[in-house]
């Protein structure tokens, strides 16, 4: 399965023609996009319309620019093939399990570290014997070069999940000024997306 995620879009237009135009070159299976969907929610135009017209299936979560009600708007605007997995989760060829929560410890629409715990668990459940796993979050984990500004400003839930889940790989987004970088917390590759975008590609465990 071959992924384009990205984060932190914000409604521009140019950026999702990109990623659009990235996502067709790569000849990717799914699309996945991190929150901040929107900028302060202005324009919900022209956000998942683009990838559902070159037949993408898309997964997105709210940010800290968006309501949870927004994303589940867009999900469902759509139809077949768009999933919100905001405390949710899905499963692809039967061993492929994506889950996540959306929302940010810090910003607009604040959602509680107590509260990303539960969504995370609760949409971990039913893909917890998938062979591989791919968390999806706003907020990137405390304590990695991803969530290290003037200090380390990340979550603490979603550290903790990974720590005790160890998805094969955490994406995220929200710090723009750590785009495109990763680390690893015991067997988890963590990334930020960014909004340019990244492909990863997930191959069958034999």
């Amino acid at each position: 399965m071959k992924i384009l995620a990205a984060s932190d879009i914000h409604g521009d237009k140019k950026v999702i023609e990109k990623l659009v135009a990235k996502a067709k070159k790569e000849d990717v299976d799914l699309v996945i996009l991190c929150g901040d969907l929107t900028l302060f929610e202005n324009d919900l135009t022209g956000i998942v319309g683009p990838f559902k017209k070159i037949n993408k299936r898309l997964i997105l979560i709210p940010g800290n620019h968006e309501t949870f009600a927004t994303a589940e708007f867009l999900s469902k605007q759509y139809g077949p093939g768009v999933y919100n997995l905001h405390g949710r989760s899905v499963l692809f060829y039967n061993e492929i399990g994506i889950f996540g929560a959306g929302g940010s410890n810090i910003g607009l629409f604040e959602v509680s570290d107590s509260e990303t715990e539960k969504l995370l668990e609760k949409a971990h459940k039913p893909i917890k014997e998938a062979k591989h796993k791919i968390m999806i979050t706003h907020t990137p984990p405390f304590g990695t070069k991803i969530d290290a500004l003037w200090e380390h400003v990340g979550s603490k839930a979603v550290r903790k999940e990974i720590e005790k889940i160890q998805p094969d790989i955490a994406l995220c987004g929200h710090i723009h000024e750590t785009f495109g970088k990763s680390d690893k917390i015991g067997k988890t590759t963590v990334v930020n997306a960014g909004k340019d975008g990244i492909v990863i590609e997930i191959k069958k465990k034999k």
